[in-house]
């Protein structure tokens, strides 16, 4: 799902790059972008570019901007979709990365900074009543460790203000910075701001927010979000009249979290009527709210169990969203991944959903475009739940489908791969080039220094082919901004995979052609040297064991489309081992190995285990490196263990000497 940047409303048509807004808290927190441009950083919350796409460092300072611009009332990006989406995305590739353990900053305020009367942490979150469930037992644990009874513990629930965090500690008003040091903004309050429901200063944390009804009817003219508004009432500047109207009406104000509404009740009675007791604190304040904090109330407990650098463990917010909408499909746009995939996105009238507006939403697959029958004038209903980012829940009115025929990077014919459409031009379309450039340096194995960094800061140089990365000297680096040791290092290491000896089969699988991996391509060379591959014919293809007639055409269209990038590549000197050619396929079909699973153990007196492991391969078997029920073969060399030699035979497996295995591979 794609959101809106906030934006004045006249620019949002033609939004690429920050506003003018966005611009301004970016400079007033200091933070230089060392690997993203605007641009590119509007294309991740766009979906324009995937996420799952994204360099680690890139991915890292997208979270940094989303945070600050979120936290500085412009959002890039929904709280939900930051959350499910890009944070997400940060937990599966490091889920023990420093930033997802520590508060997320408000951004700096223009002013010195001074350490809070007290830390203000984040919350740990939870969308649904089992991972609820899960932090209740850590409180029973830690409750039976320190000698209390867990039925006797009393628990607190109260609505999670989603406005501006700040800490009032009677003489003045703090942000809550990064959870340690924070702004003083105590001059909302000499601007008129008051105390929630009557209440006093001094009583510690809160939020400053606006009521839901007064921002809709009075605000939502000016500012396009109440985070926008509750953010500009602290700032320096002199306050816009509405938002001075607001205050001076007492509709904008600072809420203490004391001052809540709450329920308080043992645990048996939370899990019993959970949803009932969510529901009926959700509207009990005319607040934006993004959720339910549940707390317990033993000052004991809590001391024991204490806070991570993030969150105290003795609380949680539970969140949930389940709007939907009816909206109309305006057009489908196809968006070529890194990957190759062609993507589906839904251009949509414009419409508010949790907050948000959405003009563009996400299709899984052209599958479901075809299936579904999603084009211009399809009518659907969007929904978004607190588990996932809005989606397509439904389609109500299909209408005729717009299926593409080329790749909208490179134009070049796209194929089926089961539900998706992809483009196998890989290293000739623009937006395949650096991850097709990644593959291959990763592919060949014996090259250091070619990281997605580097390869992006290569590419933004019009550098767009290996054969161009491979003619670069020192000098040329440098040029582009690398330091000179690393220039030095990088050419060395272009050198050395130019030298030191790999695989013909490795060296073509690297070139990544459609279905075309390390194993196929040492087959594919055992069939026909190498300088024949990029000739072979459908029915030569689908001749070779193993290669299926639906895929043959692919494959010969993906070799074609690699063969000048490899010949201009190749004739810059690459030390490749050749394959041994079979003389003719049949000798394999007949070949005792063939088809057979084979492990190899122990040390072998003939040769290295790679060796006959290649020589194996050769003969038309299959390698495997622990014995399963599908082995076939376990050939033993010296100085083997009983382990293995007795799970093989309680599975059937032939076990053979080294000795044994090469009059075999003799005959």
């Amino acid at each position: 799902m794609a959101y809106l940047l906030n934006t004045p409303k006249k620019t949002k048509e033609k939004m690429k790059y920050f506003s003018r807004e966005q611009k301004e808290i970016i400079m007033d927190t200091g933070h230089v972008q060392q690997f993203l441009k605007e641009k590119e950083v509007v294309g991740i919350a766009t979906e324009e570019v995937a996420v799952t796409t994204v360099a680690d460092e890139a991915l890292l300072e997208f979270l940094i901007l989303a945070n600050l611009l979120y936290r500085g009332g412009v959002p890039l990006v929904s709280d939900d979709r930051y959350d499910f989406v890009f944070l997400a995305e940060l937990k599966r590739r490091n889920p023990s990365h420093s930033f997802l353990h520590r508060v997320e900053p408000e951004p700096l305020l223009s002013g010195k900074t001074v350490k809070l009367p007290v830390r203000m942490l984040s919350t740990e979150k939870s969308y649904d009543f089992a991972t609820v469930q899960r932090w209740a037992r850590r409180i029973e644990k830690a409750a039976l460790e320190n000698g209390t009874g867990f039925d006797s513990l009393i628990f607190k629930a109260t609505p999670k203000l989603d406005g501006f965090a700040a800490y009032d500690d009677g003489r003045k008003l703090y942000t809550r910075g990064d959870g340690r040091r924070g702004t003083d903004i105590s001059r909302v309050f000499d601007r008129g701001l008051k105390i929630a429901v009557g209440g006093d200063r001094g009583l510690g944390a809160g939020e400053i927010v606006v009521s839901r009804s007064y921002f809709r009817e009075n605000l939502a003219r000016y500012f396009d979000n109440s985070r926008n508004f509750q953010a500009s009432l602290i700032k320096e500047k002199e306050l816009e009249e509405p938002a001075a109207e607001a205050i001076r009406c007492g509709e904008a104000v600072f809420f203490p979290f004391s001052l809540l509404p709450e329920w308080r009740g043992g645990w048996s009675e939370l899990a019993e009527d959970f949803h009932h007791i969510i529901d009926g604190l959700w509207n009990r304040i005319d607040y934006d709210i993004d959720g339910i904090v549940l707390e317990i109330v033993d000052g004991k407990i809590k001391a024991a169990m204490g806070a991570t650098r993030h969150h105290h463990r003795w609380q949680i917010a539970f969140k949930k969203n389940t709007e939907t909408a009816i909206v109309k499909v305006l057009k489908v746009i196809p968006q070529t991944s890194r990957s190759g995939r062609v993507n589906p996105v839904a251009e949509i009238e414009p419409t508010r959903l949790s907050g948000a507006l959405i003009k563009r939403v996400s299709v899984h697959h052209y599958n479901m475009v075809r299936k579904k029958g999603v084009g211009p004038g399809t009518v659907i209903k969007l929904s978004r739940s607190g588990e996932v980012i809005p989606k397509i829940e439904q389609v109500i009115t299909p209408m005729q489908p717009q299926i593409p025929e080329n790749c909208p990077s490179c134009g070049s014919k796209l194929i089926w791969d089961n539900d998706f459409l992809l483009c196998i031009n890989n290293m000739n379309c623009p937006a395949q080039i650096t991850h097709a450039i990644g593959h291959f340096f990763k592919t060949i194995g014996n090259i250091d220094g070619f990281g997605t960094a580097s390869i992006n800061k290569i590419y933004q140089h019009d550098i767009t082919t290996l054969s161009k990365i491979y003619a670069l000297s020192e000098e040329d680096f440098v040029e582009m901004g690398f330091g000179p040791k690393q220039s030095e290092n990088m050419v060395i290491q272009m050198h050395r995979s130019r030298n030191e000896q790999i695989e013909d089969w490795r060296f073509l699988a690297a070139f990544g052609v459609y279905r075309m991996g390390m194993g196929n391509c040492e087959k594919l060379l055992s069939i026909y040297p190498l300088e024949k591959v990029f000739e072979l014919t459908r029915e030569e293809v689908t001749a070779i064991k193993g290669f299926k007639e639906k895929t043959a055409d692919a494959v010969v269209d993906g070799m074609q489309a690699v063969s000048g990038p490899f010949q201009e590549l190749y004739s810059r000197g690459f030390n490749l081992a050749r394959t041994p050619l079979l003389t003719l396929q049949k000798e394999v079909k007949e070949n005792f190995f063939t088809d057979k699973l084979i492990v190899f153990t122990g040390a072998m007196e003939q040769g290295s285990r790679d060796v006959m492991k290649k020589q194996a391969r050769g003969l038309g078997a299959k390698i495997g490196s622990t014995v399963t029920g599908k082995t076939d073969i376990l050939v033993t060399g010296m100085r083997v263990g009983g382990t293995k030699i007795k799970k093989a035979e309680e599975l059937g497996v032939s076990v053979i000497s080294e000795q044994e295995y090469l009059e075999l591979a003799g005959r």
